[in-house]
């Protein structure tokens, strides 16, 4: 799935900095694939993974922590994203992600 959904920005996705789960034990492939660096952050170090946890944090907005994702639609989560997509951020010169995103975006 990751290979699929970042095939298209090879040319902007240049590091992947993978969690210790298992589910990136295919870690080797999905770099090769996307032609990336892929780095692992240390167990317990959550500043290595800034935009992750900065993002979670945000998204505690919508979905509160405890609350069972079973009962969060693909509509919610659809909406959440637009809503966290168009928040201005200071890190980007408080423009919303959405904009600079489709600025890196090849034409297609």
């Amino acid at each position: 799935a990751i290979i699929s959904m970042l095939s298209g920005y090879k040319d902007v996705c240049h590091t992947i900095t993978f969690d210790n789960g298992g589910e990136f034990s295919e870690h080797r492939t999905i770099a090769e694939a996307l032609e990336a660096e892929s780095y692992f952050a240390h167990p317990y170090a959550s500043h290595e993974r800034g935009l992750n946890e900065n993002t979670n944090g945000l998204l505690r907005q919508f979905i509160p922590k405890g609350t069972d994702l079973h009962t969060v639609s693909e509509e919610d989560l659809r909406r959440y994203q637009g809503a966290l997509n168009s928040r201005p951020r200071k890190c980007l010169g408080f423009r919303q992600p959405s904009v600079v995103f489709a600025e890196l975006r090849p034409a297609a």
